[in-house]
């Protein structure tokens, strides 16, 4: 039996990975559980999983949850940077599930690389942040990181039993979000609710809203820069709307090989706990009868340039990429709350990168520092458009 920790479990990869684990009783024990503030939805998985820990971020949503579990003191309550960071290198632990949104996820995750777990890695933004620092810190520590988003996922499942040096190229596909076909002047007026409705996905807010920039394949081919130790070159994208092949790699000699499946991110999740094992499927499965046609193209980056500002911070390097994601963070915030339009995301995040001065092979706190400036001058600007 293999026990897992989640950080992140009540967003929308933490309840994908409690539903496979639901799945397979036998298969895997929950040690931690680790939340933001919605408590409410917490109790349920601690009553249900019954782990030894679980955290959230602040004190009150520490005491609401103490109030509401139903199993006494069997499940020790934590918050904060502290808990997190206890969740993530709780004792008897085998594989910690990486699924917290956005920056926040770095320190507890390079916590669970330190204390020796392995990793399913959903929070993208660990190796964009800081790439070289927590696969270095892995290889010391002789930890595997398995990657749960379905595009790196599928990379990684096309390059087994296959060796490294022939590959040609990694094509990252995206399904193009909901605005694929939109004009630039629609674009101009886009509404969070709008931004919100992914045509094939179900995903948080934030992630949401990075597909439909395009901003979130941009910080995917930072990810796999790192995970599959490939140069920028060699990393493509391409539009495939029905998000059914969920990335390819191209060898040598020509030849591709591609991961297909229904757009469910359970599939990705059971293959990173159960690796090298398959388990049987939790979510529906692809029927090749009803597919039809599969198209692709190549993205539109006049349209949607956040993508081109990920390469610009991949070839750049250093705390760029931190900057990148940071910056990007308070952006989308301020859209979803009305404070900047669709295509202020890039304006904004651009400004920022536009003003950083970049440090070349940074440390962690270097790292944390490039991440505090963004965002604080991201907020400068914003206080700007509003006077």
């Amino acid at each position: 039996m293999k026990r897992i920790s989640i950080l992140g479990s009540t967003g929308s990869i933490g309840t994908s990975t409690l539903d496979v684990i639901a799945a397979h009783p036998a298969e895997f024990e929950i040690t931690a559980l680790a939340a933001g503030r919605n408590v409410a939805l917490l109790k349920t998985q601690v009553d249900r999983f019954r782990p030894r820990l679980a955290v959230v971020a602040d004190p009150l949503s520490a005491d609401q949850l103490k109030r509401l579990i139903e199993n006494g003191r069997q499940t020790e309550i934590l918050f904060g940077p502290e808990g997190y960071r206890e969740a993530a290198a709780v004792s008897g632990t085998d594989m910690v599930v990486s699924a917290m949104v956005g920056a926040a996820g770095l320190l507890p995750t390079l916590a669970a690389i330190e204390a020796g777990r392995d990793i399913a890695l959903a929070n993208k933004e660990t190796l964009v942040m800081a790439g070289g620092l927590v696969l270095r810190k892995a290889v010391e520590r002789g930890v595997r990181i398995i990657p749960v988003d379905s595009e790196h996922s599928a990379i990684f499942q096309c390059l087994q039993g296959n060796r490294r040096e022939d590959v040609r190229r990694i094509i990252l596909t995206a399904s193009g979000g909901p605005f694929l076909n939109a004009s630039k002047e629609t674009l101009m007026a886009v509404t969070p609710a709008q931004a919100l409705q992914h045509p094939n996905w179900t995903m948080g807010k934030k992630i949401t809203v990075d597909s439909a920039t395009m901003m979130n394949k941009g910080l995917e081919v930072i990810e796999a820069l790192w995970l599959f130790d490939v140069p920028l070159s060699a990393v493509q994208v391409l539009i495939h709307p029905r998000s059914i092949v969920h990335s390819l790699v191209e060898y040598r000699d020509g030849s591709m090989i591609a991961q297909l499946g229904v757009p469910d991110m359970r599939t990705p999740i059971s293959y990173a706990l159960s690796f090298p094992r398959r388990l049987e499927p939790t979510a529906p499965l692809l029927d090749l009868t009803r597919v039809g046609a599969l198209e692709f193209r190549e993205p539109d980056r006049e349209r949607f340039p956040c993508l081109d500002l990920a390469y610009r911070a991949a070839r750049a390097g250093g705390t760029l990429p931190a900057v990148l994601n940071a910056a990007n963070e308070i952006a989308v915030a301020a859209f979803i709350d009305g404070m900047i339009p669709f295509m202020g995301i890039y304006d904004l995040t651009e400004q920022v990168l536009s003003r950083h001065n970049v440090l070349d092979e940074p440390a962690i706190d270097d790292i944390m520092a490039a991440d505090r400036w963004a965002r604080e001058e991201a907020e400068k600007l914003l206080k700007g458009l509003a006077n």
